[in-house]
């Protein structure tokens, strides 16, 4: 097996860190349907409450503490929906970082395999020379 050059490595790397960037999303996602869902069961509830219907009066402390607990998993929910925020943009940010280092990796390995080039090219045209011409007779 040859050995990777150097943009090859931080290429697998961006690949893993785009992952990563994905799985984060998907967190944040789901965090963000869920908060959604507890909203509208917090309306649903805040309808309720608010029902003439005698038998929706019969429950207006159940509903109470029910919007209670609602209101306080929304506010956890939030809480993690900005962590997943931040996570999302940390991700992000490394995954450009890694890039931008990959593809300067990339520039530097074709300039060096260009300079190696003209290099050879040099050489071959030095070496091309007859002898016999650089030495000049008295």
């Amino acid at each position: 097996m040859a050995p990777q050059s150097r943009s090859e490595k931080l290429k697998r790397l961006v690949a893993v860190q785009r992952h990563l960037e994905k799985m984060a999303e998907s967190d944040l996602a789901a965090t963000t349907r869920q908060r959604q869902e507890v909203n509208q069961t917090m309306d649903v509830v805040m309808d309720a409450i608010g029902s003439l219907d005698s038998l929706h009066r019969l429950f207006s402390q159940h509903y109470a503490e029910r919007f209670t607990r609602l209101t306080i998993q929304d506010s956890q929910l939030q809480g993690m929906q900005n962590l997943h925020e931040r996570r999302v943009l940390k991700e992000r940010t490394k995954g450009n970082r890694l890039e931008d280092h990959m593809n300067e990796a990339r520039e530097e390995e074709d300039r060096e395999v260009d300079d190696n080039a003209i290099y050879d090219l040099i050489d071959q045209q030095v070496a091309s020379t007859p002898a016999s011409s650089k030495v000049q007779k008295p």
